[in-house]
């Protein structure tokens, strides 16, 4: 129970176990870490505001969604659609040309950090689950989608929660919530569809796949990296721009970014977006220490890299330095 029986502070001690999900709700409505952390730090203001005119119609779990789910909706409806590379213009046949076309400011969907939701349980089914809805790809159709059919599907298809529930909490009818439901999985069917062989990322399957992309970039190693992506893999670069697809494009680009010197690289292993990633640091010279270079995401399958995305703007990538900014 809530009312009578728990005060107002208490309640809020007690919802505050949701925030790690409601963040990764909300980055999954706007594609922005960073936003979606100051969406719910208004949710929980909010919540404590409007204490008094909660009821125990729903739970305290869902009051939150739903406040959080509406600021979205308002915030979401004032911005431009947050991209990939791969979203603002067409793929390049040419490893050389640096920049994506389509609009001269892109504004990129951000890099989800793995502990930000995987600390809120160890449910090996919850997590896998979130895993799977945190994808780079995912988020990005997600993107596409217009801002209410958006948020039907993530509350539907994420989060389970049942079509008149979404309809109370989005102010409609249920059929409204059905018909925007079957138009989001068609759009997102199309734009980014599931693919049930992809293996969890702390796999044996995945790390060994993130192991050898790793080697093969630390040694220069070009031909144990050709033999590594599949033959349609895609390469993608914030904030450059680059989109690359097809393996010997994506090799030629990756083969500029290595050199033919081992050593001038240093990587180490994560889990992003619910995706193997590798953290790379770079030496200017053999005496030089290392610095925080990328975020490198990597889509696999169970035997090789089915696509790559690099994140380099220091901005964005700061909070996953594993190391500081130094490595010796």
């Amino acid at each position: 129970m809530i009312s009578g029986t728990i005060d107002r502070n208490e309640f809020l001690r007690t919802a505050d176990r949701y925030r790690p999900e409601l963040i990764a709700h909300c980055y999954r409505m706007v594609g922005s870490v960073h936003e979606a952390e100051d969406l719910v730090q208004e949710t929980y203001l909010r919540a404590w505001r409007g204490w008094e005119s909660f009821e125990q119609r729903s739970t305290a779990r869902a009051w939150l969604y739903r406040i959080a789910t509406n600021l979205c909706l308002t915030a979401v409806a004032h911005q431009q659609r947050r991209v990939l590379p791969s979203g603002i213009g067409p793929t390049s046949a040419d490893p050389d040309s640096p920049f994506a076309t389509g609009t001269s400011d892109p504004l990129w969907i951000e890099l989800f950090p793995n502990r930000l939701y995987e600390t809120a349980g160890d449910d090996p089914a919850e997590i896998a689950v979130s895993r799977s809805t945190l994808r780079l790809a995912l988020i990005a159709s997600l993107q596409h989608l217009p801002p209410r059919q958006r948020a039907v599907f993530i509350l539907r298809e994420v989060l389970s929660y049942p079509a008149a529930e979404v309809a109370d909490i989005l102010g409609t009818t249920v059929a409204a919530v059905k018909s925007a439901l079957q138009r989001a999985r068609a759009t997102l069917d199309e734009l980014a569809p599931v693919d049930d062989a992809v293996p969890e990322p702390d796999s044996p399957q995945a790390r060994a796949v993130l192991d050898r992309y790793m080697a093969a970039f630390e040694n220069a190693d070009i031909p144990a990296l050709t033999e590594l992506l599949r033959d349609d893999a895609t390469l993608e670069s914030v904030p450059l721009g680059t989109s690359l697809a097809g393996k010997d494009r994506c090799i030629a680009r990756l083969a500029q970014v290595i050199g033919t010197t081992a050593g001038r690289y240093r990587m180490h292993p994560t889990i992003v977006n619910g995706q193997p990633t590798a953290v790379a640091y770079r030496r200017e010279h053999p005496d030089s220490p290392f610095t925080l270079f990328a975020v490198v995401v990597l889509a696999v399958d169970a035997h090789q890299v089915t696509g790559i995305t690099s994140y380099q703007d220091p901005a964005m990538i700061n909070r996953f330095d594993l190391v500081g900014q130094r490595h010796d």
